[in-house]
């Protein structure tokens, strides 16, 4: 009866201990499963900054841009969108324009205080001296390499257009002649950014490669990825070095006092994110916020070191193309389908101003 006892309490003893080491086990796979979430999901902002704003149609909106009036601008997009707005971005209103084609894309406006420019595929650029109130077109040549892509307004009758292949023409008198600025075209372009210094850089319609330009370059400069992902979009930083967006989220920043070719190690702000990337822009020196698809906003105070995700615009249900601040508390997101945001500023922020 001894033997037996015995044998019981060892057998009890070791089915305690195997059912003590399975939950420790279960402790610590919980427990390395919720750090692992910690780094892939990025926490969610304690405040969300931007107000969905109602937009008339379902256009993919491509631009925007304000007259003298900072309450006065206009947005731009697919299906001959042109709206206007007089409070500042909080409301739009379709505007109408007599052209020969109803469905072109308009892919950029600017202005420069009342005189402002709308470039549109197929071929069409379109100037106002007015704020808008009159629009005329102006006629390109037939031969123009490309169609219009980027348009800057740089003054009085002056303003710099770029094709989607990369040609750069300027006009000083509202676009009776223009002057190539480049000798030759890069290839046709995925996107294409503007420094206020004039520099140029534009990423191959395959991701494959990028290319910069300066002033009184004769010609594109190509450079090679540094790895394997594909780039998705390129731009310049507040204080005028480079950044890149590649497929799969994953970021890179140029180096301070280096050459177009030298970066930071890359970085992906949130791995989980499999919906990619598609445009970055800086609010402050420090302040840079990162669009996506599927509603996806991402937020870095501090120049790209940390990351916090708006997950208060996650149901949105569009991808954010575009994302461009006129001045740091003025800001928009565009979408497609004809969803917009517009920075409304953080309830510290007002309460502090």
């Amino acid at each position: 009866m001894l033997t037996v006892l015995k044998s019981f309490l060892k057998a009890s003893l070791r089915t305690f201990q195997r059912a003590r080491r399975a939950r420790i086990g279960l402790v610590l796979a919980i427990a390395l499963f919720t750090l692992g979430c910690s780094q892939v999901y990025l926490p969610a902002m304690d405040t969300n900054p931007w107000q969905t704003v109602a937009v008339p149609g379902e256009a993919t909106l491509s631009d925007i841009a304000f007259t003298a009036d900072r309450n006065h601008g206009w947005l731009v997009g697919s299906r001959s969108t042109l709206l206007e707005t007089t409070d500042g971005g909080q409301s739009w209103t379709p505007r109408r324009l007599e052209l020969d084609n109803p469905r072109y894309t308009f892919t950029s406006i600017s202005f420069d205080g009342d005189e402002g420019w709308i470039a549109g595929q197929p071929t069409l650029l379109l100037h106002t001296t007015d704020g808008g109130q009159s629009w005329s077109s102006i006629e390109l040549d037939p031969k123009l390499p490309g169609d219009p892509f980027l348009v800057t307004a740089l003054g009085s009758a002056k303003a710099e257009l770029a094709t989607d292949i990369g040609a750069i023409y300027l006009t000083e008198n509202g676009g009776r002649n223009w002057r190539a600025l480049v000798q030759g075209a890069v290839g046709v372009v995925r996107n294409m950014n503007r420094n206020e210094d004039g520099r140029y850089i534009a990423v191959s319609s395959r991701g494959n490669f990028y290319s910069t330009w300066d002033p009184g370059q004769q010609v594109w400069q190509p450079h090679n990825r540094e790895n394997s992902k594909r780039l998705q979009n390129a731009g310049f930083t507040k204080d005028g070095l480079l950044w890149l967006i590649a497929r799969g989220g994953q970021l890179q920043f140029g180096q301070p006092d280096a050459d177009y070719e030298t970066w930071s190690d890359p970085i992906a702000p949130e791995p989980a994110t499999s919906w990619g990337l598609l445009d970055m822009a800086y609010r402050t020196a420090d302040e840079v916020w990162v669009s996506g698809g599927s509603g996806n906003l991402l937020m870095s105070p501090d120049g790209g070191e940390t990351w916090v995700k708006d997950r208060d615009v996650e149901d949105v249900p569009t991808n954010f193309y575009r994302i461009k601040f006129l001045a740091p508390e003025r800001g928009f997101i565009l979408g497609e389908r004809g969803y917009l945001l517009r920075y409304a500023g953080r309830p510290e922020a007002a309460e502090s101003s």
